[in-house]
């Protein structure tokens, strides 16, 4: 691996990370976060950027009154106005990333732009079909026919109904290069959370924007999307270590603070699903042989909970992130997967 590099110095930060305002990261590069109507995350960061031709927004939130407002007084407090912002890059199609974007589209005219393979779930989306019709789906052929009839049955909100969502104005291209007055944006496709997720690197001041790729302080869910990709932790995996070959840089999160070494994290994250390879690994070697029941037993989140303390839709979570695991080890010839009826079997092939 590639000895860490220096990265550039950032300027004071907040010890909440979840302050609101603008806080500048460098000259020029303000974090705003804003707060979220979810539970489980307290606020996403969107970055705005001061340039010559207008103001660039990476990321924007989760489309609504509460989120407009505090991004106008942000704005409004580094001189400029809401409609100064001329293009949008977001790094993934996930409400908290996305939707505001599409409303500031409507409002105020923003150039929104977004990664190709985000197409996959922008343009199939379709809440008639339910919330997470591919992961009920999914769930049957992991072994837990419960939890899939639980998710079956999760309703779908007029707030859903109603949030702005559809193709943007322009897709990202892996290796893409945005050119503004003052520095140059490149845009690296970094598949695993979502099939299109991007990040965006800076190498005029050393930072990557990272969106939901690489975070501080958590694990991104894995194919957590409309149209998951078949292997998202073999996407994930190959991601983490394209990120990790780029000169190191200022880690600038959609959750957490801004941390000083993206190299530092990614050698965490890549360590973490090595680690958790390795537990799953041992758990069909005891007779496990589905998803779901490796599942139940493994420990969840710092608390260590078991899958049943979890909420539905994190259960969710937990059971796909190890079946994507089960589907790399089964790449590696380290187990047997077999279908039966309906349900996807392994066992351990030493």
């Amino acid at each position: 691996m590639q000895e860490h590099t220096v990265a550039p110095p950032l300027l004071e930060q907040p010890d909440d990370w979840t302050e609101p305002g603008a806080h500048p990261v460098v000259d020029h590069v303000y974090r705003i976060p804003l707060s979220l109507p979810v539970d489980g995350l307290a606020a996403v960061n969107v970055y705005l950027i001061e340039d010559d031709d207008g103001l660039v927004l990476i990321d924007s939130g989760w489309a609504g009154p509460d989120t407009e407002k505090a991004l106008t007084e942000a704005v409004q407090s580094l001189g400029h106005r809401l409609d100064d912002i001329g293009q949008i890059i977001v790094t993934h199609a996930h409400w908290d990333h996305y939707t505001q974007a599409l409303a500031l589209r409507e409002s105020i005219g923003s150039r929104v732009r977004v990664g190709w393979e985000e197409r996959h779930t922008i343009e199939g989306f379709d809440l008639e079909d339910g919330v997470w019709p591919r992961q009920v789906e999914l769930l049957r052929e992991c072994g837990a026919p419960e939890l899939a009839a639980l998710i079956a049955a999760v309703p779908v909100e007029q707030s859903d109904r109603d949030m702005p969502f559809g193709p943007p104005d322009e897709w990202l291209r892996d290796g893409e290069r945005i050119d503004l007055a003052h520095r140059r944006l490149d845009i690296l496709a970094t598949p695993g959370h979502t099939r299109g997720h991007v990040v965006v690197g800076d190498p005029t001041d050393g930072l990557l924007f990272s969106g939901d790729h690489v975070l501080p302080h958590i694990t991104p869910s894995l194919g957590f999307e409309r149209s998951p990709e078949r292997y998202p932790l073999r996407s994930y995996l190959a991601s983490l270590r394209l990120t990790r070959q780029l000169p190191d840089a200022l880690l600038l999160p959609a959750h957490g603070p801004v941390t000083r070494s993206v190299h530092t994290r990614v050698d965490q994250l890549i360590a973490h699903h090595e680690e958790r390879l390795d537990e799953v690994l041992r758990q069909v070697a005891a007779g496990a042989d589905t998803a779901h029941e490796v599942a139940r037993a493994l420990p969840w989140t710092r608390r260590r909970s078991g899958l049943d303390e979890l909420p539905p839709v994190h259960r969710m979570t937990a059971v796909l992130e190890i079946d994507a695991h089960l589907d790399v080890l089964a790449q590696l010839g380290a187990v047997s997967p077999q279908r039966v009826d309906g349900v996807r079997r392994f066992t351990s092939a030493a």
